[in-house]
């Protein structure tokens, strides 16, 4: 029976997880997971799972066509003006809503969007402490007895001493019988890496365009955190001026003031040389913004940041540009002149929401 019933919940799974994945591109789009986002899982809405069944209605006639009435009469109503069918009574479709782990979910990403696998850069620098389980014992606490092993300790000894029973097989481990699992620490090297989310709060960033940003930044940081077993996340926020603050306000910031692409540049440079050495971190910076930029040369200023400041330290940077009725768009352009056959440089266009899923393919295709 556990076993049937194992077999189902299998099939079951099997059947959800063909739902998501058939359905990722909707997620992605309108972000129905974010908002249900838990330590380790994210809970999904999924339409419900139909069964086929036989239904059966009420029709007392001998087929179609059978009954009283004329030529032109209304079929299903009494054919009185303003005698609606009154409230329903049947129960209506509900969504069903499932668990899944933010491994899964990286892992179905990854199968939907074709993504490589990350190759990490610069040195393993984090140390971990694992305890390894190395071979077996007399002495030990007993959270660590190996059970299997005492028992055939325990059955040796009744064999060779001629007290085994087979008509009543009852084998009981003493205490010279019990065996011990040992251990011994081991250091293991972890990849680590930084992502650094910046995001234009100007006057022409409105809602829609923050909200995309959100979205595509909780895929990128899922699919990514799927890749390395350290990673640390970075906010900045910049109009004229670039702050470092937490992920609430970095999404919750309302939009005011102009454009100064380069004090965001120049604050993510000194955050990376501050605390993640190129050395020893895999670094991803992600800018986002409408293409809008203070004139005065801040371009170049930008450009020249860029080339001798954070590309040489970085895995990759991407710059996703979304589309504002307001902004006017030409950032975009101006980095793929300046950067163009750039391979850790990658830009996006993000016209809309559809295009978050493109997007995301732009930025993590490369496997950097």
């Amino acid at each position: 029976m556990v076993s049937r019933i194992e077999e189902d919940k299998s099939r079951f799974d099997r059947i959800v997880r063909g739902k998501i994945k058939h359905e990722l591109r909707k997620y992605i789009t309108h972000g129905e997971m974010i908002g249900r986002k838990g330590k380790d899982f994210v809970s999904i809405p999924l339409p419900q799972i139909e069964v086929p069944h036989f239904r059966y209605g009420r029709n007392k006639q001998g087929g179609v066509g059978q009954g009283e009435g004329e030529l032109g009469d209304p079929i299903g109503s009494s054919g009185e003006p303003g005698q609606g069918p009154g409230a329903g009574e049947s129960p209506g479709q509900h969504l069903m809503e499932v668990d899944i782990s933010l491994t899964e979910l990286a892992q179905l990403l990854g199968e939907e969007l074709e993504l490589p696998r990350i190759k990490p850069r610069g040195e393993k620098n984090i140390t971990a402490v694992r305890d390894k389980y190395v071979g077996i014992r007399q002495t030990g606490p007993e959270s660590l007895r190996h059970f299997k092993r005492s028992f055939r300790e325990a059955l040796k000894r009744e064999l060779s001493t001629g007290t085994y029973d087979p008509q009543n097989p009852c084998v009981v481990p003493m205490k010279p019988d019990r065996r011990y699992r040992s251990w011994r620490e081991v250091r293991l090297p972890e990849n680590n890496a930084v992502i650094l989310y910046i995001m234009d709060v100007s006057g022409s960033m409105g809602d829609e365009q923050k909200e995309i940003v959100r979205i595509e930044s909780f895929w990128i940081d899922t699919w990514l955190r799927s890749q390395y077993k350290h990673i640390e996340s970075r906010y900045i926020i910049h109009d004229a001026v670039a702050y470092e603050v937490d992920q609430k306000t970095f999404y919750s910031t309302r939009e005011s003031g102009g454009t100064k692409i380069s004090s965001a540049y120049k604050l993510c440079q000194e955050i990376l040389a501050r605390n993640y050495p190129a050395s020893d971190w895999n670094v991803y910076p992600f800018h986002f913004s409408d293409g809008d930029n203070w004139g005065g040369g801040d371009t170049k200023e930008c450009v020249r940041l860029l080339r001798e400041e954070l590309l040489p330290q970085v895995n990759l940077f991407c710059y996703g540009q979304v589309e504002s009725p307001y902004g006017s768009g030409q950032f975009i352009k101006d980095l793929e002149k300046e950067f163009k056959g750039e391979e850790i440089l990658v830009t996006s266009q993000i016209k809309d929401r559809d295009a978050i899923y493109d997007s995301i393919k732009d930025f993590l295709g490369k496997g950097r």
